[in-house]
Order: C-alpha cells, then sequence, then structure tokens
C-alpha cells in the first residue's frame, strides 16, 4: 500500500516537473506512469486518473500565468467551452473502445508529440495582435472543437495542439498562447475525468495522491525552467528520446495483446 502511494505520488511529481520545466509534453507520460509504475491494470481507470491529474495541474499553473496577465480571457474562455464539448464526445467514444487499442492509438500520439517537441518553435510572420473584448471567432471554434475531441479520446491535455492552434487562429504571441490554452487544457481534462468517473473509472485516491506529487512537481520545475532556459531545446530533444521509447513500448506491448487476446 505504501508503495502504491510513494509510486503515485513519485509519478505525478515527475509529470508535473516536465510540465514545469518545458512548459508542456509531461502529461503525455501520466498515462503509461499509472499503468506500468503506479500499476493501475485498466488501461481506461489509468486514462481517467490521468485527465484528472492534467486538469488539475493546468488550473494551477493557469494562476500562475493570470497573475503576469499572459492570458486573453475572451479567446480562453471561448476555446475552453466548446472544446469541452468535443472532449466529453472524445472521453465516450474513448470509453468504447479496447483498452489494448486505445493505448496503440495513444502510443501512436505519443510519437507525434515527440516529433513536434523536436521541430523548432516558430513565431507568427504577422504582427501579434492585441485582446480587443470578446468576440465569436469560428476558426478558433472549430480549432477548439477538435483539439477537445483529441483530448478527451486519449484523456491528454493536448496543449501541444492547443497553443499553435491559438497561434494560428489568434495571431497571439507564443506566451500569451501558452498562458491562454492552460484554462482549455483544465477543462478538457475536467470533462473527461467526469465522463469516466460517471462510468466509475477513476481510482479518486490515487488520482489524489497523483495530483499531490503533480503540484510539488510543478512548482520544482518551473523554479529549474529559470535557469535553464538556455538549455530548453535541449531538454526538449532528450525529453522527446523518452516519450518515444516509451511510446514504442506500449505500442509493442499491447498491440500484442490486442492482436492475439488472452
Amino acid at each position: 500500500m505504501e508503495s502504491t502511494i510513494a509510486a503515485a505520488i513519485g509519478s505525478g511529481a515527475l509529470v508535473g516537473f516536465m510540465l514545469g520545466l518545458i512548459g508542456g509534453g509531461g502529461s503525455i507520460l501520466a498515462t503509461p506512469l499509472l499503468l506500468y509504475v503506479v500499476g493501475i491494470s485498466q488501461a481506461h481507470v489509468a486514462i481517467g486518473i490521468s485527465a484528472l491529474a492534467v486538469s488539475a495541474n493546468a488550473y494551477v499553473n493557469l494562476l500562475g500565468h493570470a497573475r503576469k496577465g499572459n492570458v486573453w480571457w475572451s479567446r480562453a474562455i471561448l476555446f475552453a467551452l466548446v472544446g469541452a464539448i468535443g472532449a466529453l464526445v472524445g472521453s465516450t467514444l474513448g470509453k468504447s473502445f479496447d483498452g489494448h487499442l486505445l493505448v496503440v492509438l495513444f502510443g501512436g500520439v505519443m510519437v507525434v508529440v515527440g516529433l513536434l517537441m523536436l521541430c523548432p518553435q516558430k513565431t507568427p510572420t504577422i504582427a501579434p495582435q492585441r485582446e480587443n473584448g470578446f468576440r465569436f471567432d469560428l476558426r478558433t471554434a472549430i480549432t477548439a472543437l477538435l483539439v477537445g475531441l483529441v483530448s478527451g479520446f486519449f484523456g491528454i491535455g493536448g496543449g501541444f495542439l492547443i497553443v499553435p492552434g491559438f497561434m494560428l487562429a489568434t495571431r497571439m504571441p507564443m506566451i500569451n498562447a501558452v498562458g491562454s490554452s492552460l484554462l482549455a487544457v483544465g477543462t478538457f481534462g475536467l470533462a473527461t475525468a467526469l465522463n469516466y468517473a460517471w462510468s466509475g473509472l477513476v481510482d479518486w485516491s490515487v488520482a489524489m495522491e497523483f495530483v499531490a506529487g503533480g503540484a510539488i512537481g510543478g512548482i520544482l520545475g518551473t523554479s529549474a525552467a529559470t535557469r535553464m532556459a538556455v538549455h530548453k531545446y535541449a531538454l526538449n530533444r532528450l525529453f522527446a528520446g523518452v516519450i518515444f521509447a516509451v511510446a514504442f513500448y506500449l505500442i509493442h506491448r499491447n498491440m500484442f495483446a490486442f492482436v492475439r487476446p488472452n
């Protein structure tokens, strides 16, 4: 029992640390850690816990960005509300998939995330706009719906899609896209977690331990990010390598179980 608690807190701390350190991608490790370190036996339960942990960590980090004025609230709220609909639909579809198949598909998403982390981030070529009050933007809404669908289906935050989506749809500077994305990440995760909880697919005690570890790790990661800013791209490459290794392990292990079920 104590080893399970330590594994949950430690795994949550690792996810929170990576999120704080490099600003994204860390939550993609939550489900594998829950399955193979914490020892959650059901893929759907691991995804439900992961979604709740991602949501909590995103909302905590949102507070820090809001205090610094990095959040464009009108666009963030629009993205979160429309995307939450997609997350509910996506998570409902995810629950209906075979657990092994879902993890194999999740491994494919991890490969995509790893590739994106290897690509240098480009700033918009057009001068960024300022937030000028609330208005409905169809391009932002469509992007939100699609990202929410993917986020809900896999139980991930989707920040690696939301940030570039914000930048393309609104031309906001990257720091504002990162800050604004956290409201959507938190809301998508909460919608997915509640959907899974409705079906009894969330272990609340493990979830709280994972979230607590994530909060501690997030504080340490954010602190380290300032000192290691000059090494950000090196860290991205290193972390992408970890993501690839975990992704191939997930695909190999679960593809075999899916092709030849017991």
